[in-house]
């Protein structure tokens, strides 16, 4: 069963790296310069193995207690792990340190925390701030106006243990292909402006925006690292 979870998996890879090649070829880009990080919420160590095995640029976690556990079996081992779910400041503390990039940092609130938390880990925490492009109720992130100032004001700060790489948007979900790709072009647009105060903070520059039913568009608008979860390990089934 291992086997064929490690056949499956990394067929679906090179599968999605070849539509990411094609896209960034359209494109004019280097696919070299777009990171594939395989969202594996629901899928167990095994998968998670197989994925690295098959040359994953890193893995996403959306959950704590769920990445918690696969930590403590090892899953993780031979690839950056990033957290990409939301975050309550209450669980700050089993992240910071234990990843390589939180991409969803929603608050100037949630950056103290991590900044407190690093600090007392001995740790520079990398982030990403994540933006609600589509201005949706149902989603957490700060509005697109607010990006310039939220970095400005966080780099006046003390912080001395956070590290601001970029940005990340989920757009709203898209019935069509492409409708997405006006959300897009507008993260990225915002990334390039932003990318002169974010060089004071970090060299190494993320926009995290893309998933498995858009992710071509959103390496069209720009994206250098798209989160792919049911393309590689396939549809996840939710408890009743």
């Amino acid at each position: 069963m291992e086997e064929e979870i490690r056949k499956t998996i990394a067929d679906n890879i090179a599968a999605v790296r070849e539509r990411m090649a094609e896209a960034a070829a359209r494109a004019g880009r280097d696919p070299a310069e777009i990171l594939l990080c395989g969202a594996s919420k629901m899928n167990g160590a095994a998968a998670c193995r197989a994925a690295i095995a098959a040359g994953i640029d890193c893995l996403g976690e959306n959950r704590v207690q769920e990445m918690t556990q696969k930590l403590s079996e090892h899953a993780y081992d031979g690839a950056p792990l990033h957290f990409i779910g939301v975050l309550q400041k209450n669980k700050v503390r089993q992240v910071v340190g234990r990843v390589d990039l939180i991409h969803s940092v929603d608050s100037l609130s949630l950056l103290d925390e991590i900044d407190r938390r690093a600090a007392k880990e001995g740790v520079v925490q990398n982030v990403l701030l994540e933006v609600n492009v589509g201005g949706e109720a149902s989603k957490s992130g700060f509005a697109p106006g607010d990006v310039r100032g939220v970095i400005e004001e966080a780099l006046g700060r003390a912080e001395r243990h956070v590290r601001i790489c970029g940005l990340m948007a989920i757009p709203p979900a898209a019935e069509k292909k492409g409708e997405n790709l006006p959300y897009f072009e507008q993260m990225h647009q915002l990334f390039v402006d932003s990318t002169p105060l974010l060089l004071h903070n970090s060299t190494e520059l993320y926009l995290s925006m893309g998933m498995s039913g858009d992710f071509e568009d959103a390496i069209a608008a720009g994206s250098t690292m798209v989160r792919v979860g049911t393309a590689i390990f396939g549809a996840r089934h939710y408890p009743a």
